[in-house]
């Protein structure tokens, strides 16, 4: 089968590996977005996709924008491919792109659909306190991933996971099922379901404002959206800005749900939950620093330990080792980012 693969970021890496060692599979080339300016020297860097390709030979195109861009279109069309491949592409195809192929355009969507189509469906989901998400693949329409379903894998998700690591899973999981749905597609055995529009949900591109974190939010509320959008949620502590980076919701709830390598923060805090959930404060609020543990703080409901921080200029440190630092006490306020 011959594959032009559409695909930008690290997610679509697997896939694309899959694609090159599959021997009943001929990449022809790579769509990829142009090359980004990044870091301090402003250097040129290609996409985590276009060092893979360039690492096997194989031709490139990166126009800024595909849909409008004659030489790239022309030479796609010319390419005669069975099949275009497209895993977080990050541009919208047009009608002509997506009936160049014999059996379409093909996507590789990290959740189960129709919910959380768009940009950012692993962060929105987690976001959203979700317990499962998986891959969908599709065929692609002129709209936002709302083409006819081919095939569905699911994945659990943990209390404690982020969204780098459900990306991880997803990405392995998304390159093992679009090879089975191309093999199924191309040997009439696997029948396009459409969607229900009904049931579809939104995942939007992340803005700067979603990082701000609220204290007034939930405990739960709160962690998720930590973890969601990891690494990248924002309090403000002394006036500075503090990564949030891991964190722990604590009741009677969440303790069953806490993976093994938690045992030591369970018991410390479940042992002392009786003692513990009476203390009460200001969202935001510091209610106690369990020692070799964290600060335990305040939420709009509930509270919530902060297992992993990171100061500005200061590297990703423990929740212990912060308030150990700082000299964090009780009754000091951690405020909105």
């Amino acid at each position: 089968m011959k594959v032009i693969f559409f695909g930008t970021p690290q997610f679509a890496v697997h896939t694309l590996e899959k694609l090159l060692a599959h021997p009943n599979m001929e990449v022809l080339g790579v769509v990829t977005q142009p090359d980004k300016r990044r870091g301090r020297g402003n250097e040129l860097i290609p996409s985590p996709v276009k060092k893979i390709a360039l690492a096997h030979n194989l031709p490139v195109w990166q126009p800024a924008r595909v849909k409008k861009h004659t030489k790239t279109l022309t030479q796609l069309k010319a390419a005669n491919a069975d099949v275009f491949v497209v895993v977080a592409y990050g541009q919208i195809l047009s009608s002509e792109i997506l009936e160049m192929p014999r059996l379409g355009c093909v996507n590789v969507h990290g959740s189960i659909l129709p919910k959380y189509r768009g940009a950012a469906p692993i962060q929105w989901c987690l976001c959203a306190g979700e317990t499962e998400t998986g891959i969908t693949t599709m065929q692609m329409d002129s709209g936002m991933d709302s083409g006819p379903m081919l095939l569905k894998a699911y994945t659990s998700i943990g209390l404690v996971d982020h969204a780098y690591q459900i990306g991880e899973k997803l990405a392995i999981q998304g390159a093992e099922l679009l090879i089975e749905t191309l093999l199924k597609l191309d040997r009439g055995e696997v029948s396009p379901i459409p969607q229900s529009e009904e049931e579809a949900t939104y995942a939007p591109l992340i803005q700067k404002s979603d990082y701000l974190l609220d204290w007034s939010n939930s405990a739960k509320a709160l962690h998720d959206r930590i973890r969601g959008l990891y690494p990248n949620c924002v309090a403000t502590f002394r006036g500075k800005a503090l990564k949030i980076m891991a964190t722990v919701p604590l009741g009677d709830a969440y303790w069953s749900a806490l993976p093994p390598e938690y045992s030591g923060i369970y018991s410390a805090i479940a042992n002392n939950w009786s003692t513990l959930s009476t203390l009460t404060g200001s969202p935001g609020e510091v209610l106690t620093v369990i020692k070799n543990i964290g600060p335990i703080v305040q939420t709009g409901d509930g509270l919530l330990l902060l297992k992993e921080v990171q100061l500005t200029g200061k590297r990703v440190q423990s929740g212990w080792d912060f308030a150990n630092g700082t000299r964090l006490k009780p009754g000091e306020a951690i405020e909105n980012g």
